[in-house]
């Protein structure tokens, strides 16, 4: 059997997905074929939308006649295009939004016999665009990009960092000896001597509380980060998802979905607020009363996204966010406008009280700002 180990967290189950789109269009994948799809892409990079193609393409298509159906089905699964009839001519180089020009996908009436010219097609610049929409600011996508974008983000696992705890294991590598284990040993053999046992003290994974703003201010980044909060949600389990505008809604049980549009029509079923006014400093607060104070946040990393506009009271936002701080480990602040001063103001009000008691201020404004925060995220001790 492959070692799929090296493209899991995401994508074994993306690509999962991709087979049944292609068995949806009459192409016959079986499961020795999708098996030898995630073996082939272990020795490339899950990330290229080239080497998917090609992998793909080896792995998933036997006839000829199949191919044009497959570049169909691929452009329409990753790329978001719409599909197109196998006869209609298409040109292999298109203008990306930069205005380089970028190579696509080979046209398959080139390859069949006697179409096209025996010239070697070049495909190295496929990953430009891709590369390009990563830097691109949510709100200057169009549906189309955002689409594309929202199918990488499904890919982000999140790791949160580890504490140690005051229990112990063995470890061969530990500075102290167990003695318990020492004891147990001796008592085991009648009291013979047994060798050194050390330890090390466990480590538990920290809770992740993520706090959206979804206010009318944040509509263009809402959706987005709601998706990046459903990827965290199914990469690891203790992470906890609230939505707030004028008032706080958890959304964590509506996440827990398999498909990612489900899981996001129901979350957004549950917030009435969505797209409305904004009270910051109200919603921690009753964040910090209902939740906070029942342990959920105990040595745990609350990430609030939000862009700091706020019409609530500031003394209550002053209260919540110290209250809060004393309740968790790290508080982590993700605004889309930080570095952006070309329609907000660099800071705000609900910024200004909350700054003494932020311990990291980070960008949310695309896709690498959060694939950054999710590298960046085991370092949070």
């Amino acid at each position: 059997m492959p070692d799929t180990t090296a493209v899991d967290g995401g994508y074994v189950e993306l690509f999962v997905e991709f087979s049944h789109a292609l068995r949806d269009a009459d192409l016959p994948v079986g499961t020795d074929d999708v098996m030898t799809f995630c073996e082939a892409v272990v020795h490339l990079d899950p990330t290229d939308i080239l080497d998917l193609y090609w992998a793909g393409r080896t792995s998933l298509v036997a006839k000829r006649d199949h191919i044009p159906v497959y570049d169909n089905v691929f452009r329409q699964f990753f790329l978001d295009e719409k599909p197109t009839a196998p006869d209609d001519p298409r040109t292999a180089l298109k203008s990306s939004p930069n205005g380089q020009s970028v190579l696509q996908i080979p046209d398959s009436e080139t390859e069949r016999p006697g179409g096209g010219n025996d010239e070697e097609v070049q495909m190295g610049l496929m990953a430009s665009p891709i590369d390009v929409m990563r830097t691109k600011r949510f709100n200057d996508c169009t549906e189309a990009e955002l689409a594309a974008l929202r199918r990488i983000m499904s890919t982000i696992r999140l790791t949160p960092p580890r504490r140690r705890t005051r229990r112990i294991r063995p470890d061969r590598t530990g500075r102290r000896l167990h003695m318990r284990r020492m004891a147990q040993e001796s008592m085991r053999r009648h009291g013979d001597p047994v060798e050194f046992v050390f330890s090390e003290r466990r480590r538990k994974v920290r809770p992740l509380v993520l706090l959206l703003d979804v206010s009318g201010s944040m509509s263009d980044y809402s959706r987005n980060l709601l998706q990046f909060a459903y990827s965290a949600r199914r990469s690891t389990g203790r992470v906890e998802v609230f939505c707030f505008g004028t008032r706080l809604t958890r959304i964590t049980k509506q996440l827990d979905r398999r498909r990612p549009d489900e899981a996001l029509a129901h979350a957004a079923e549950q917030v009435f607020d969505w797209d409305g006014g904004t009270r910051i400093g109200d919603s921690l607060d009753a964040f910090v009363r209902r939740w906070a104070r029942r342990g959920l946040t105990r040595g745990g990393i609350v990430v609030i996204c939000s862009d700091g506009l706020d019409r609530g009271d500031p003394e209550v936002l002053d209260r919540a966010m110290s209250q809060l701080d004393r309740l968790c480990h790290r508080i982590v602040w993700l605004n889309p406008h930080r570095g952006d001063d070309r329609d907000r103001p660099l800071t705000s009000m609900a910024m200004l009280v909350a700054e003494p008691y932020i311990d990291d201020v980070q960008s949310g404004h695309n896709l690498a700002s959060l694939e950054e925060f999710a590298r960046a995220l085991p370092a949070l001790r």
